[in-house]
């Protein structure tokens, strides 16, 4: 559980990265990238900009991960011995950022972006508790899916507020397996 832990994008995640900017393509047409201020994402990012020619916004912390409180840096495993019975009870331990102070920062940040790029199609590139918790505001706990890497989520934003629409988008469906990026510099 990395939650507001910053460790770089493994290579592992440059390859889903780079194989997520082709599929970008039947995607879009995206004007803008913007990403949370952790490096994995930012990076994701600079990939998928550079890879589409596309310019890249700074980094906007109110689309970061939650913060997992103590389990930041943990594996599941490790939250099975150091907290038994919380993963199966859907209880956080302290420090664990709840649902609503998600939906309220990021809810803010897509209203934010749509006036700030007004009648564009940005791509953020955001994190797995932020689309849960935007989900879980328009649609309630039922159907909870695990989020792969690379997959996202389609949200409109308008006078009325934002919302999910449409279904989820896996840019790399197969999870991403790992192999080299393709021969390009993406810096």
């Amino acid at each position: 559980w990395q939650g507001r832990s910053d460790p770089p994008l493994t290579p592992r995640g440059e390859a889903q990265a780079a194989r997520a900017a082709l599929a970008a393509v039947d995607q879009g047409p995206f004007d803008v990238v913007v990403t949370s201020t952790l490096r994995r994402a930012s990076r994701t990012g600079e990939i998928i900009a550079s890879a589409r020619e596309l310019p890249i916004a700074d980094g906007i912390d109110a689309i970061s991960e939650r913060s997992a409180g103590e389990w930041e840096g943990l594996t599941r495993t490790e939250i099975e011995e150091r907290f038994p019975g919380f993963l199966a009870d859907h209880r956080r331990p302290p420090g664990y950022e709840a649902d609503d102070s998600v939906v309220a920062r990021a809810g803010l940040a897509l209203n934010d972006l749509a006036e700030r790029f007004p009648g564009q199609t940005v791509l953020a590139v955001s994190h797995g508790g932020v689309i849960h918790a935007l989900e879980r505001a328009h649609e309630g706990e039922g159907g909870w899916q695990r989020l792969d890497n690379l997959t996202g989520r389609w949200f409109e934003v308008d006078d009325s507020g934002w919302r999910p629409t449409g279904k989820r988008v896996a840019l790399v469906p197969d999870g991403g397996p790992n192999i080299p990026p393709p021969d390009k510099n993406y810096t």
